[in-house]
């Protein structure tokens, strides 16, 4: 009688530990599926998609491709609004930006283990690409147990890169994997990681340094507590983080600011939301679209019109006719002088 074969779900995030993960513990005859969760706050993809400058860059979703790499299905959730309550109300606090990191590492491993699907499927454990020391908010010998205690998933939460380091887990007692195979990585050196990835014939992953989420970006998180700060309330909607991700972000006043595009493809995208915002364009010579946020109130339409006309190629001259759109559609035309970069000061920039 032939044994049961044991199931696992892994937490795909589409870096090159996800994939070193699946892939180890698919070669030990574990029938492997990928789980990736989309919160909204994603790198890979975004400004690349975007940005006319990166439109020779390759895009694709690292995690699909690294569940093509691997041989596996994937299944892709949004979570976008489950997520919020991490972000805004993280029990284990922040990292060294707004990333909630040990927070999301127990929501993604609990909703993965609380998946009403894996349960009606049969699968057995949950596999992740965690490294001891790799992460100094969620990724320390320490946090490794209220991970797997906090998410629900105890002792079926198995991480084959470092699971030498720590106890030994269900699958492993049980015998579904072999534990001589796995392996006692630690620390930030990806050189081993790199290693086992050569030897299982991965020639091209993602970056293996960088982050997969915004949160963890010290800029982005400027711009994202600021959204806060000046809105009066700690809340966001998806078309709100994905501008924070696009053009340059001027404050002049608390009240308003500026979102101005950078280049062609941001011009194109930007223009997708003039029926929410405010929009402003110099039209008399080629310059950026820009999105005011907020209310203006007396003289600052003016005011916005000559950053606006900074940024474009009648910097330089005396006076730039710029095109105001509103919401409704109306449409006004101001002749301005643009500000020298002398006038635009520091502490505008989000």
């Amino acid at each position: 009688m032939s044994q049961q074969q044991r199931k696992a779900v892994a937490l795909i995030s589409g870096g090159l530990d996800s994939m070193l993960a699946a892939r180890v513990i698919k070669d030990q005859g574990i029938h492997v599926e990928g789980i990736n969760f989309f919160t909204g706050f994603c790198v890979e993809g975004h400004t690349h998609a975007i940005r006319q400058k990166d439109r020779l860059k390759q895009k694709r979703n690292n995690a699909l491709w690294v569940a093509e790499q691997v041989g596996i299905k994937l299944h892709i959730i949004d979570v976008i609004e489950e997520y919020k309550d991490i972000v805004l109300n993280p029990v284990h606090g922040y990292g060294q930006n707004l990333n909630p990191c040990l927070d999301c590492k127990i929501f993604m491993v609990n909703k993965a283990q609380a998946w009403a699907w894996m349960e009606e499927n049969q699968f057995d454990f949950i596999i992740t690409g965690e490294v001891i020391g790799q992460r100094p908010k969620s990724q320390r010998k320490e946090t490794m147990p209220i991970i797997a205690r906090e998410s629900g998933a105890e002792e079926r939460l198995l991480r084959p890169l470092c699971a030498k380091n720590l106890p030994p887990t269900l699958p492993e007692r049980e015998g579904w994997v072999n534990r001589d195979d796995l392996f006692d990585f630690h620390g930030r050196n990806r050189k081993p990681q790199m290693a086992l990835a050569e030897k299982l014939g991965f020639s091209e992953y993602a970056q293996p340094a960088g982050g997969c989420c915004f949160l963890t970006d010290k800029t982005y998180s400027s711009k994202l507590a600021d959204l806060w700060q000046s809105r009066g309330e700690r809340n966001y909607e998806f078309d709100d983080i994905m501008l924070l991700k696009v053009g340059r972000h001027i404050r002049p006043k608390p009240h308003y600011k500026l979102i101005i595009s950078r280049e062609e493809g941001e011009n194109h995208y930007l223009s997708g939301y003039r029926k929410e915002f405010i929009s402003l364009e110099s039209i008399s010579c080629k310059g950026p679209l820009a999105l005011l946020d907020g209310v203006p109130r007396d003289g600052d339409i003016k005011q916005a019109a000559s950053i606006v006309a900074r940024y474009g190629q009648g910097r330089d001259l005396t006076e730039v006719l710029v095109e105001v759109r509103m919401k409704d559609g109306s449409v006004d035309e101001l002749r301005v002088k643009p500000l020298s970069s002398d006038e635009i000061l520091s502490s505008w920039y989000v």
